[in-house]
């Protein structure tokens, strides 16, 4: 059976492959990763360090790089795709515009889609825009809902789905950032390099800012923000991988550029981005994944935006929500750098690194591979505690979550 998962960004690219390696070992399903064309050279840079490629490339032109330009050509190509195909299953992975056009055009065939990290919510369709509308307008047609927490569970339970069936597997990005962390790969960037060589007599602050919501003047009050906590704190280096986008960029060397103590670079590969974690002191992002990401590695984040659908990690106490106000970005940050605060590697409160094999096996079931009971009776002793259902079921009443993606590991 075929089972095709669409990528179109790094995140995507990143989440999926675990899934992809994971299903490659299964005697009946075989997965076929489509890479959309949304971010084309961004998803090939973040499958290689897997192994993976895309097995399937739709041929998306871009020209006036609007929504409804790439939706409209992904829905076409992607048509065509299913048709010749003809899947067992679509995966899609959390709220992109790859994520709800894969969603729509397996829904239009009748084919199941199975939404990766499901019931991430903030309920305010403006924040992060356009992908809190994304993902809640995927959960009304999704046919398996794959939630990363019980947080998550939660919020699907109580939308009341057309399709209830949801699976709490943990996040596949904490699967992936433990393969990449365990490879401890060398840095291709040569600033990343640079940096790591100072970090034995620095402390290092990874910043990243790219959402849509801040463009303007919240990513002044952020940048002008960065500046002044490096001219305040004498052993401090920044690393800023800038996004591309041409208005952000001459944003972000406006304020930051020239300054001898921070580092402007492109975007990095995973395995970069996966390094400087490993070394860095502080994050200040507005990133989804990185708030995931760093609890491995337990480095405090300051996250930039004015809600957060990963409030687990605030709860958790590995997030601060600082939002864009210069003054809570400066008090915050000064005071873990003053305290140095490091937190516990052990407890990522978005997965225990198995969330891909959760994932076969909900698939599995999906597809009529295997009874619930048989998965059930399989399941490994560590799982409740790591999603405390029973505890769970106590508190919310939810009584339709089903553990079936807990299987032998």
């Amino acid at each position: 059976m075929d089972v095709l998962l669409m990528v179109g960004t790094r995140p995507e690219a990143v989440k999926a492959a675990p899934v992809a390696l994971a299903m490659a070992e299964h005697p009946v399903l075989r997965p076929i990763i489509v890479h959309s064309g949304q971010h084309p050279a961004m998803v090939d840079q973040s499958l290689e360090p897997f192994g993976l490629k895309a097995g399937i490339e739709l041929g998306v032109e871009r020209r006036t790089g609007s929504q409804a330009e790439l939706v409209s050509a992904m829905l076409s190509c992607l048509d065509d795709v299913l048709t010749d195909r003809r899947p067992a299953a679509v995966i899609v992975q959390g709220d992109t515009t790859t994520t709800l056009a894969g969603a729509l055009a397996a829904f239009w065939r009748g084919i199941p889609v199975v939404h990766l990290e499901a019931g991430l919510r903030t309920h305010d369709l403006s924040r992060p825009f356009p992908e809190e509308g994304n993902r809640q307008m995927i959960s009304r047609i999704a046919s398996l809902h794959l939630a990363p927490t019980p947080l998550a569970v939660r919020a699907l339970q109580h939308e009341r789905l057309p399709r209830p069936e949801i699976v709490l597997t943990g996040n596949t990005v904490v699967d992936a950032v433990a393969r990449i962390a365990a490879r401890n790969l060398p840095a291709v960037n040569q600033v990343v390099a640079t940096v790591e060589t100072r970090s034995a007599a620095s402390r290092v602050a990874l910043v990243t800012a790219h959402r849509r919501e801040s463009w303007g003047e919240p990513l002044h009050a952020v940048l002008d923000a960065v500046r002044t906590l490096v001219e305040e704190t004498p052993d401090l280096l920044v690393l800023f991988p800038a996004h591309p986008n041409p208005a952000v960029r001459e944003q972000v060397n406006a304020v930051l550029g020239g300054h001898p103590r921070i580092f402007v670079t492109e975007p990095l590969d995973y395995p970069d981005l996966v390094r400087v974690l490993s070394f860095a002191s502080i994050v200040l992002t507005d990133s989804g994944g990185i708030q995931e990401e760093a609890p491995h590695f337990g480095v405090p984040v300051l996250v930039l935006r004015e809600v957060t659908e990963r409030m687990e990690a605030v709860d958790a106490g590995y997030s601060w929500l600082v939002g864009t106000d210069r003054g809570a970005i400066l008090e915050q940050a000064h005071t873990l750098l003053r305290d140095n605060v490091r937190l516990p590697r052990d407890r990522n409160p978005f997965g225990d690194g198995h969330a891909a094999a959760r994932t076969v096996a909900a698939v599995e079931r999906l597809l009529g591979l295997v009874d619930r009971e048989h998965q059930l009776a399989g399941g490994p002793a560590g799982l409740a505690e790591f999603v405390g259902l029973g505890d769970l079921r106590q508190r919310e009443g939810l009584v339709d979550v089903h553990l079936q993606a807990a299987v032998a590991e």
